[in-house]
């Protein structure tokens, strides 16, 4: 153990890790469709169910990108990982330019707060539902591990 440097984890670690921040940013993201929702004049049943359709679609997509990414932190061979591969480079830079993207154009003004409303607390789900997977596999792992 004393040979890993600091911030090293198991890498099936790496799934809880990665299931932690995928949970806090879907629930951060969907608050904030939240507050939105919470300031429209008039929510109706189209905009909860726009919110269900954008939180399906993005949750097809986020499910698959889980599941690779989760797929190669367990290939990784050496058994312990720096804390941040729970990512790789192309995920990090997309993951920054989405909240760049997203917090430009909240702030920007351009797009009506139903907009915002709808689309954040889907796309806040959606993501909340990728950590889901994380942890999903986590657990799996970890009960494979035991079994064995």
């Amino acid at each position: 153990m004393s040979s890993y440097r600091f911030f090293h984890v198991k890498k099936n670690t790496l799934l809880a890790v990665a299931g932690t921040v995928w949970l806090i940013a879907g629930f951060n993201v969907a608050r904030l469709g939240a507050i939105s929702y919470s300031q429209l004049y008039t929510a109706s049943v189209v905009h909860v169910i726009l919110s269900l359709l954008v939180c399906a679609a993005f949750g097809i997509m986020f499910y698959k990108m889980a599941r690779k990414h989760a797929r190669r932190i367990l290939a990784y061979e050496q058994e312990r990982r720096p804390v941040w591969h729970f990512f790789d480079l192309k995920a990090y830079l997309i993951m920054a330019f989405m909240m760049g993207g997203g917090i430009w154009l909240r702030a920007s003004g351009l797009l009506p707060n139903a907009f915002i409303a709808v689309f954040y607390t889907g796309l806040g789900c959606a993501l909340a539902v990728a950590g889901i997977v994380f942890w999903w596999i986590f657990g799996a792992v970890k009960n494979e591990n035991t079994a064995s």
